[in-house]
């Protein structure tokens, strides 16, 4: 990975990869409710900073968290995928209680695609292999004539049969 600091906390560094076009965030210590909102605010702003579809979401330098299921989870998840986020990969922290609580935060979770990983890695095996949603584009021929619409007798000639009265 070729990283550009975005931003160095001390529960949270963000770069982008402009190798692979995503984001990295690498979460290290402990967290609880708190730090663990403001580090997603960061990484909502480094987002939308340098737009991109995926994030590499480290926290296998995470020592402790107490962070729960809040309400301003979903929130936050959705202003990431109004921000561009269609996959995420989420390193799992090496404390066996901080991945059960990964995991039930996750569960619901159906965009952006996120899948869980014990080392980083995978993780970036996978996030290599996700292609971002492009819409579907509409090409113009611009050598394409429409056809003239005509209006009066001779649109209503194409519709009747020669000879008859009809008008």
């Amino acid at each position: 990975m070729q990283l550009h600091a975005l931003i160095e906390t001390n529960g949270i560094s963000i770069a982008y990869d402009q190798v692979n076009d995503w984001i990295y965030a690498d979460w290290k210590g402990e967290h609880d409710q708190e730090s663990s909102q403001i580090a997603c605010e960061l990484m909502l702003q480094c987002l939308r900073t340098k737009p991109c579809s995926k994030i590499l979401n480290d926290n296998s330098s995470i020592t402790i968290t107490h962070a729960h299921t809040t309400p301003w989870g979903p929130d936050w998840l959705d202003a990431m995928l109004k921000s561009g986020l269609e996959f995420l990969a989420w390193v799992y922290p090496l404390e066996y209680g901080a991945r059960e609580e990964t995991e039930l935060a996750l569960r619901f979770v159906t965009r952006p695609t996120i899948a869980t990983f014990d080392d980083i890695a995978s993780a970036c095996i996978w996030l290599e292999k996700r292609k971002p949603f492009v819409p579907e584009q509409h090409f113009v021929d611009h050598d394409f004539m429409p056809p003239v619409v005509r209006k009066g007798p001779a649109l209503r000639n194409k519709f009747t049969h020669r000879g008859s009265d009809q008008s």
